[in-house]
């Protein structure tokens, strides 16, 4: 799958999101008739490195890292415990290689706000992640909505 894919997806199934380009990634907000500036975060794709975000090397040819928040139960069913923050810069401690593709990770920094990620998922595998971005989209609906 390429990144156009996945973005595609979202904004043609999750009601009421937008695309936004910042900060080196393009991002999926929900906000429906733009009421917001931006929106929720429903899911991001980073594909290069940034300055505080290097443990997936993304500056490899061809890879880029599909993450988004879920609830922390959903996460914790996944991969255990939340872990502590990190130190600015830093990654997350987990026992994890967050250079694998095609495999369902937590993300590597903002794993404490339960987020997960995933380099370059296969069809197969996205067909797997879809119910958790609908997880995602429906939280952020929920967090849109408090605004």
């Amino acid at each position: 799958m390429k990144p156009d894919d996945i973005l595609a997806y979202c904004l043609k199934t999750l009601t009421g999101t937008i695309l936004i380009e910042s900060w080196g990634e393009r991002g999926i907000f929900y906000n429906p008739n733009r009421t917001l500036k931006r929106g929720t975060y429903v899911l991001t794709v980073k594909e290069k490195d940034g300055a505080n975000d290097k443990s997936s090397h993304l500056n490899r040819q061809g890879i880029y890292r599909v993450n988004l928040g879920l609830k922390k139960t959903t996460f914790q069913s996944l991969f255990g415990p939340v872990p502590a923050r990190p130190t600015a810069g830093g990654v997350v401690e987990m026992p994890y290689d967050f250079t694998a593709a095609d495999c369902l990770l937590p993300h590597p920094v903002y794993a404490w706000m339960g987020w997960i990620s995933i380099l370059n998922p296969s069809p197969s595998t996205f067909g797997k992640l879809k119910p958790l971005i609908q997880e995602s989209y429906e939280s952020a609906v929920e967090k849109f909505k408090k605004r």
